[in-house]
Parts: structure tokens; C-alpha cells; sequence
């Protein structure tokens, strides 16, 4: 429970970096529909070439056939998981600082739960205190800012981030859900979903239709170089390192508890985030009742380590 824990942390880590480069393209005038699309276009780049040098050209060419094979549930998952998820965040990146988005990004949390319920799943409900914990802590930190900024843009900055918060473990958990069987979903029981670099880069084929849908609609200006370079640089960060770590944690939990206290790492961002703002757009120190928000934050983490770890002793 602690490994998968820690490569929650360290996937929180360099998530939070879409948070920062996002808000800073957005103030130098990038429009979101190239900041969200144009990640997922160097992500299956970046995929390709690692996986062709580490597993070698044949894998490839079976994860091709095999997003061919299951097509359209990979266009339905990766729509889902990937293009509605980023497709929000980046929306919201206009009309709100990047810490706002990622304290309501943590109720993500909570969605996850509801979205485990929704799939059967059962899990001790203290889970549910220690998320609410995690939660508080959360709200901490975002109203300790509120006044830096006008209620409206913020309604605008958190509603889609709302949204986002259930279509990434919604996305997610169909992954999970077709690997290991359900009667609603084809059964994937390939070997090749066993490595997480190849379920981002099958999501990520995913939601190439989304992305071409997007653009045509919203038909927005071409980009600047500096926001192509940032976008590749988030694809790097956040795209493979972090969502490929975040994939591998919730491949490796066996149990809806390990699975919500994975999910519940993601509350890292917010201080990541936060720190990264200070570092890079020039963010004031936060305040008492933020680093009291902190503190809780990891409280509740701690909650989840400690208890899991206390149920799987008991049960061996």
C-alpha cells in the first residue's frame, strides 16, 4: 500500500505541471482547444518512440491491431478519460489561476468513489471519512484565495473542472473494469495491458477522434510556437510520466480500498501547483489557512496508509 501510494505522490508531482503550464499559456494568449489537443498529439509521439525502443516494433503493431480490434471502446474510453477530461481543465485554465484548478480537481476523490459504486464495488466506509478529510483540507485552500479573484470567474474556472473530476476515473475505471471483466464491456485480457505505457498510449489513440471533432468545431487560431513547445513539454511531464505512473499505481491495487487511496493521492497537486505558481508566475506564500489545508491534505493520506496497511496485516 505505501509503493502504491508513493507513485501516486510522485505522479501528483508531475501532474501538477499541466496546472502551471496551462495557466501560463493562457496568459500569453494560447487558446485551450490547442493546449488540450496538441498534449495528446506529442503523447502519442513520445509513446511510440518509447515503446518501440523498450518493447520493440512488434509490440507496436499488436497495440495497433489491438486498438483496431476494440476500437470503439478505446474511442470511448479515451474520449471519456482523456479528450472530455483535459478538454475541461484547459477550458477552465481562461478563467482561473492554476491552483484554483487543482483544489477543485480534487474532488476527483469523491467522484472516484461514486464511480466505483457505480460499478459494484464495495469498500469500508471509513473510506469516505478520510476523503472527506482530504476534501476540507481542499476547501482550505482554495477559499483562502477567494478573494483574488471574482466569484464568476471563478464559477467558470471550477464547473468544468466538476465535470473533468468524473470523466477521468470514469475513463479509467472502464480500462479496469473490460480487463478484468465485465458483462457490459469486451473482454481485454491482453498481456499488452499488463505495461501502463501501452493503456496510455491505446487511451490516447482513444481520443484522437475527439481531438479532430474538437477542432473543426471550435475552429480556433493556429498556435504560437512557445505554446506548441509548452504542450510538448506537458505531454513529457504530465501526458507520459504522470498519467503512466497513476496507471501503473491503480493496475496494482487489488482491492476498491487500494483503489480509492490511489485516486486520493492526486490531492499532491494542490501543492505541487502551489508551489509551482510561487516558482514560476510569481504566486504569493500561502496563507495560515492554506497550509493548514495542507496539513489536512496529508492527514488524510495518512489515514489511508495507515489503516490499509493495518487491514492487510490483519488479513495475512
Amino acid at each position: 500500500m505505501a509503493a502504491l501510494i508513493a507513485l501516486g505522490l510522485v505522479s501528483g508531482l508531475f501532474f501538477s505541471s499541466t496546472f502551471v503550464l496551462n495557466r501560463l499559456m493562457s496568459l500569453e494568449g494560447g487558446h485551450w482547444v490547442w493546449s488540450a489537443s496538441l498534449r495528446y498529439v506529442f503523447m502519442i509521439l513520445f509513446l511510440l518512440i518509447v515503446i518501440r525502443l523498450f518493447q520493440g516494433r512488434k509490440t507496436v503493431v499488436a497495440l495497433l491491431k489491438l486498438y483496431v480490434e476494440h476500437w470503439l471502446f478505446w474511442t470511448v474510453a479515451g474520449s471519456i478519460g482523456f479528450g472530455c477530461f483535459y478538454a475541461l481543465l484547459c477550458f477552465s485554465a481562461d478563467y482561473a489561476p492554476g491552483w484554483v484548478i487543482a483544489a477543485t480537481w480534487q474532488l476527483t476523490i469523491i467522484a472516484s468513489l461514486f464511480v466505483l459504486m457505480f460499478f459494484g464495488r464495495v469498500f469500508p466506509k471509513r473510506i469516505w471519512v478520510f476523503s472527506t478529510i482530504v476534501v476540507v483540507g481542499v476547501g482550505l485552500i482554495n477559499t483562502s484565495h477567494i478573494t483574488t479573484f471574482h466569484f464568476v470567474e471563478f464559477a467558470k474556472g471550477a464547473f468544468p473542472v466538476l465535470i473533468a473530476a468524473f470523466c477521468y476515473p470514469f475513463g479509467n475505471q472502464l480500462v479496469w473494469e473490460s480487463k478484468h471483466g465485465h458483462k457490459h464491456f469486451p473482454k481485454i485480457d491482453s498481456p499488452l495491458l499488463e505495461n501502463a505505457f501501452n493503456k496510455v498510449l491505446l487511451l490516447s489513440l482513444g481520443s484522437l477522434p475527439f481531438w479532430i471533432v474538437l477542432v473543426l468545431f471550435i475552429d480556433p487560431p493556429m498556435p504560437s510556437m512557445g505554446q506548441v513547445l509548452n504542450t510538448s513539454l506537458v505531454a513529457l511531464l504530465s501526458g507520459l510520466v504522470a498519467t503512466t505512473l497513476f496507471l501503473l499505481a491503480r493496475h496494482q491495487a487489488h482491492t476498491s480500498s487500494e483503489l480509492a487511496a490511489v485516486d486520493a493521492t492526486q490531492s499532491s497537486e494542490v501543492i505541487f501547483a502551489l508551489l509551482g505558481e510561487m516558482l514560476f508566475l510569481g504566486t504569493a506564500l500561502p496563507n495560515a489557512q492554506a497550509w493548514l489545508g495542507i496539513i489536512l491534505v496529508f492527514i488524510g493520506l495518512g489515514f489511508f496508509i495507515y489503516f490499509q496497511e493495518k487491514e492487510c496485516a490483519i488479513h495475512d
